[in-house]
């Protein structure tokens, strides 16, 4: 078998993504800033009139992380691991090379375009698969070639064993090309007013009930195959690289794989609880979340376990502290989210702010520390160069941090509030507050929720600068680092 320092990797899509996710998390993290305030002050909705509502605004946030910061980093670093742990480069297959720069340049400009028609308003209104239905076809297309290129290298490797993290990726496409194709069915309005529609606009091709149950079978499990499966795809790899120890338990990661691919597919239904869907799937939802708690924390504690005895680099590496905090959160966060699925603790919490609470202690906390983290990983070794300052990742490290535990706590506050309220009631059974009298509780929360998110904008702005300043002004290395990244104090 051919060395693997031997090998001339190939790094010119993973690049090409690492920026994409960069550029794409600025924008969707400042958009989150802007529509945090206008919760606060609603006067801020009508900064350009329809354009800056925060209804127009929300789904340009969440499609900007998730599709535009979250699977851009996702697709850099399948580009820079695949290529690693299958002992294979890019550049020795012409045609995988020119499939992983189509796959960049197709997803980009659909990027761009879905950007567009968010802002202009053109949605199908469905959470999480907003786009209508000839930007889906473009995003088949792209996910086809991703395929390719996952299967493609896997096909050529030198390397004969799968290393968990590649059964990850595979996961990743897998789930999503699945639950994507199901959840996106749609009709044109045209065929179905009598030719008063349009051919451009889609309804879906299911109704009520229906609709609502495919629709959270995906919107859940787009959480499981974007924000959980493909980052423990990263964590696998870039913690044990960066602190030179292997994975603690290899039947573990599996145990863990497997839990997760079974028990995930069956949680979306307690975002269905106290709904008009049967009872035995609300019941089947609930029971299938607690149960998820086992395999999510089997991959988090294998990852805490892989630094047993090594404790002492937390102090020394920014890098694997990001990775570490970043586990700690998807614990956190999944042991929250099944708590949420518990009938009786939903009967509370449904609606209220507590839920946005769970679910950016997870995106913030764990995608996003480890996102950066591999981007912090890869940067380095894509132009030989160490990283510029680790005083600024230490800062970063820190403000995010505080940002993140001011975000969850006064969402938890105002979530737990809200929930309280609206179920008061006086001694002849009414209601003791109006709708209106919540939001006035709440202003205080949602003012600390700007700040948290500010701050955590203000870490991220504090990462690009380190990362372009890295590219430009690193102090250029003689050879690829094989283990802990060079960082300049």
């Amino acid at each position: 078998m051919q060395a693997t320092n031997a090998l001339n990797y190939d790094y010119s899509v993973a690049k090409l993504f690492t920026f994409s996710a960069i550029l794409f998390g600025v924008i969707g993290m400042v958009l989150g800033v802007v529509i945090a305030l206008q919760m606060a002050f609603p006067s801020l909705n009508y900064l350009l009139g329809e354009y800056t509502l925060f209804g127009r605004l929300r789904v340009l946030h969440t499609s900007g992380v998730i599709f535009g910061f979250m699977l851009s980093g996702i697709f850099a670093t399948w580009y820079y691991v695949g290529q690693r742990v299958l002992k294979v480069s890019l550049a020795e297959s012409p045609f995988l090379l020119f499939i992983g720069k189509l796959h960049f340049w197709v997803y980009f400009l659909l990027i761009l375009v879905a950007v567009v028609n968010l802002f202009l308003g053109i949605s199908t209104g469905k959470e999480y698969a907003e786009l209508e239905w000839p930007l889906d076809l473009v995003v088949v297309v792209f996910w086809v070639l991703w395929g390719i290129s996952i299967f493609g290298l896997i096909g050529i490797r030198r390397e004969k064993a799968l290393y968990i993290s590649i059964w990850y990726y595979i996961a990743t496409f897998l789930g999503i090309a699945m639950l994507y194709l199901f959840n996106n069915m749609a009709i044109p309005t045209y065929f179905v007013s009598g030719g008063l529609g349009s051919v451009l606009h889609s309804v879906s091709m299911y109704a009520g009930t229906n609709d609502a149950m495919v629709q959270w079978w995906y919107g859940h499990n787009a959480v499981a195959f974007v924000f959980t499966v493909g980052i423990i795809a990263q964590l696998y790899y870039f913690l044990p690289k960066e602190s030179g120890q292997p994975v603690y338990s290899y039947k573990l990661s599996l145990f863990a794989f497997w839990g997760l691919m079974f028990v995930y597919l069956w949680a979306g239904g307690h975002h269905l609880l106290y709904q008009t869907v049967p009872d035995w799937m609300q019941t089947m939802g609930s029971i299938f979340s607690v149960v998820l708690i086992l395999p999510s924390w089997g991959s988090a504690v294998n990852i805490l376990l892989t630094m047993k005895g090594e404790w002492d680099q937390l102090k020394s590496s920014p890098l694997i502290k990001f990775m570490i905090v970043a586990s700690t959160f998807y614990m956190f966060s999944t042991l929250e989210g099944p708590i949420l699925s518990i009938k009786s603790v939903n009967a509370l919490a449904h609606f209220t702010d507590w839920v946005p609470g769970h679910v950016h202690d997870g995106t913030l906390g764990w995608v996003g520390f480890m996102t950066m983290a591999s981007i912090y990983h890869m940067v380095p070794r894509f132009v030989k160069r160490e990283l510029y300052s680790k005083k600024l990742m230490e800062a970063q490290f820190w403000i995010q941090t505080t940002g993140i535990v001011l975000f969850f706590a006064s969402m938890w506050i105002a979530g737990i509030s809200q929930g309280m309220m609206w179920r008061a009631t006086d001694e002849f059974g009414s209601l003791q507050h109006s709708f209106i009298d919540t939001v006035t509780k709440l202003f205080p929360y949602f003012v600390i929720r700007s700040i948290g998110g500010a701050l955590y904008v203000l870490g991220f702005f504090l990462f690009v600068y380190n990362i372009v300043k890295t590219i430009y002004s690193g102090k250029v290395l003689e050879k690829e680092p094989q283990t802990a990244t060079p960082v300049a104090a």
